[in-house]
């Protein structure tokens, strides 16, 4: 199964283009992010999140960088193992819990995940890439990848793995990942007439989405504490802030005003505003969350420090009286934005 393609056609995806789509489309494809985006935050589980650490993300870039998966199958693959390891788990548990001690089901199913781990993975990215119209990783290339790592598999146990995962997930593998809602919204904001590099701000926003996946935890650990305006957050406070931490629509907002801040620093303030006009998060709240990502990049020195430059935390954000846009979320879709204090 898949589509091998030559080595030299692979990874010429020369990105999106801006500026060719119809308004309505745009409005209506904002309105359908928004609404997938807050009905997921409405059912999010508790166990969110942990699955995306940064040893795991790694894995599955590089293993998406060697095959020449396109940018948008790495968060794909990202996302869809966080979901079906979260599936599986709550299954595995619920199978054992009725018949076993709690300790005892407990190191049950951490067995068989660890022993299945690397398979799991690796059919996530299988599947990720089969949602993209550039490139299928074939079984072939797989099992040849398990192999190379000293991992014992058969072309069979490979078919059964990515089966698992489909059943699993009641074969809905296709989500929105947070760089369709950046693109989106950079089409939004180029349509709304705010001034951008489009093609130069999408690289380094996908270089800072890279970025906030490996760096996930500090990130949102510095978010956190900004936004309770305390150091050491309680568990309730920490159990809240799940929602901030999985709201693609937030680290959409966050990457672009980063991007812009540091590519084109001088249009910072404007982007913020058109950025809270479509969306309703709050320039507050897309202040901290780039501050946090400065902070993370240049570590604790800040950038007035090293460059002379203020830094989003050290700037003040005020929106028009009225909003310059003309394509926005209606406010029925933008509560759920507004505030990432607990």
């Amino acid at each position: 199964m898949g589509t091998e393609v030559p080595l030299g056609a692979r990874g010429r995806d020369s990105g999106p283009v801006f500026s060719g789509v119809a308004p309505e489309i745009i409005e209506d494809t904002l309105i359908h992010l928004a609404t997938e985006n807050e009905q997921y935050l409405s059912e999010l589980p508790e166990q969110a999140g942990c699955f995306k650490e940064t040893r795991i993300v790694e894995f599955i870039f590089l293993l998406s960088e060697k095959w020449h998966l396109d940018q948008s199958t790495r968060y794909q693959a990202v996302e869809l193992l966080e979901r079906f390891m979260i599936k599986q788990v709550e299954q595995m548990c619920d199978d054992r819990g009725s018949t076993q001690g709690q300790r005892s089901s407990w190191s049950s199913v951490r067995d068989q995940i660890t022993n299945t781990f690397v398979l799991r993975l690796v059919s996530c990215v299988q599947l990720a890439s089969k949602l993209s119209l550039h490139y299928s990783v074939s079984h072939d290339t797989a099992l040849t990848f398990l192999q190379s790592i000293k991992y014992s598999c058969t072309k069979q146990e490979l078919l059964e793995s990515e089966l698992a995962v489909l059943n699993t997930l009641h074969f809905r593998i296709s989500v929105s990942t947070p760089l369709a809602y950046v693109e989106l919204l950079l089409e939004v904001l180029g349509y709304n007439g705010c001034l951008l590099p489009a093609k130069p701000l999408h690289q380094l926003c996908v270089q800072l989405l890279d970025f906030c996946y490996l760096t996930r935890e500090t990130i949102y650990d510095t978010l956190l504490k900004i936004a309770i305006e305390n150091s050491t957050p309680s568990k309730l406070q920490i159990a809240k802030f799940l929602t901030v931490k999985e709201d693609f629509m937030l680290l959409a907002v966050g990457v672009i005003s980063t991007g812009v801040f540091i590519l084109s620093s001088g249009h910072w303030e404007q982007t913020v505003e058109h950025l809270n006009c479509i969306t309703g998060i709050t320039p507050q709240s897309i202040l901290e969350f780039s501050y946090a990502v400065v902070r993370r990049i240049v570590g604790s020195t800040t950038p007035e420090q090293r460059r002379g430059t203020k830094s989003p935390h050290s700037r003040s954000c005020h929106t028009a009286d009225s909003c310059p846009c003309s394509v926005t979320l209606p406010s029925t879709a933008q509560g759920y934005l507004n505030s990432v204090t607990c």
